[in-house]
């Protein structure tokens, strides 16, 4: 889902095209006394010309959500775009045991570089610094590996921003409410981003004494959860002023038992940012008002930044002449008044 807004830049929550992404710093840049490039000097800008072959070993979870399925997707066709690109791809799984399997193998394979996004980032941390002592740098794509030794690069969403930005925006709607209330139908607390997301909720309504969170429900990021968890919430909940749902996926459960409840009488705001949400605030005929973007176009800027690694590039932009450690993609709040700069990176 390349992105086409001018919003959509590489920090800014999705991937640009590799002539803006990357600069090409190579080993034979001339430099100056200390390692640093001569003053004044600039290093060419890489764009979508051949350079180098690259292989690229890309291993992420079973695509069984809109959004994984979507990395996958947008992983795929960045790297197709790239004449000078092998990409790798595993067929995803949730079971811990075999993506281990499926990253060595692709560690077996030799490839330049590897891309991983693991189902459990902890349990994945062992085979990471497997890769990265034969010499084979890994981009861990945002579920990230207990220990920095285990990746080159990591790049991802900000999961605590990403309530941050849902209650601001939940605040700011509420703000001059006496006695507020909203609840939270969250995702699934076995993982740290859900307890990150949720925490940055609750750091935001501190700022406005005004709102209580009265509810709080986990559901398991899918359809039919969603539906379930927030049939409990409606049922125990006669009353509040606004719902924050960690995720679009389960939103679309939510909204039904929403619709079945009759319930109109409060906001919603999603996250994640599928397209089912985005045309729903487009329409603005029912509670769903805003979405809290988490790009699966992460997936194409880990390939950029992986075929910059495997070529011996930085980032276009920046004066270093290596990529960075890490990338935290922003969460934009979507609403109404920008949808259509959105709508392209909505994953379905």
């Amino acid at each position: 889902m390349p992105a086409t807004s001018r919003r959509h830049l590489l920090l800014g929550g999705a991937a640009v095209s590799a002539g803006a992404l990357l600069t090409a710093c190579t080993s034979n840049e001339p430099k100056a006394a200390g390692g640093t490039a001569p003053a004044g000097s600039a290093a060419p800008a890489a764009d979508g010309k051949p350079g180098a072959p690259v292989t690229i070993g890309f291993a992420g979870p079973q695509a069984d959500h809109g959004w994984l399925n979507a990395i996958n997707e947008n992983a795929k066709r960045r790297a197709a775009t790239y004449s000078d690109v092998t990409l790798e791809i595993t067929e995803g799984s949730n079971d811990t045991a075999a993506q281990i399997g499926q990253v060595q193998t692709l560690i077996n394979k030799k490839v330049d570089v590897l891309v991983v996004l693991p189902a459990d980032g902890k349990a994945l941390t062992q085979v990471g610094l497997q890769a990265m002592r034969a010499g084979i740098p890994v981009v861990n794509l945002d579920r990230i590996f207990a220990s920095p030794q285990a990746y080159r690069c990591w790049i991802g969403g900000d999961n605590y921003g990403m309530g941050l930005n849902a209650g601001r925006f939940i605040g700011e709607k509420l703000k001059d409410k006496p006695d507020a209330t909203v609840v939270e139908l969250a995702g699934m607390d076995s993982l740290e981003l859900t307890k990150q997301r949720t925490q940055g909720f609750d750091d935001a309504l501190k700022n406005y004494p005004n709102i209580r969170k009265v509810a709080r429900q986990a559901a398991d990021f899918t359809v039919e959860s969603g539906q379930a968890k927030m049939a409990q919430l409606l049922q125990a909940q006669q009353k509040f002023d606004a719902l924050w749902n960690h995720d679009d996926d389960q939103g679309v459960g939510a909204l039904r038992a929403i619709a079945q409840a009759g319930r109109k009488d409060f906001l919603m705001v999603g996250g994640a940012g599928a397209k089912s949400a985005m045309d729903a605030i487009k329409a603005d005929s029912g509670v769903l008002k805003a979405t809290v973007l988490y790009p699966p176009t992460m997936a194409a800027s880990a390939i950029d930044l992986a075929r910059a690694l495997g070529q011996k590039k930085g980032i276009g932009g920046m004066s270093e002449l290596e990529i960075p450690a890490s990338i935290t993609l922003y969460s934009a709040v979507v609403t109404k008044e920008n949808v259509d700069d959105y709508l392209p990176t909505g994953f379905n």
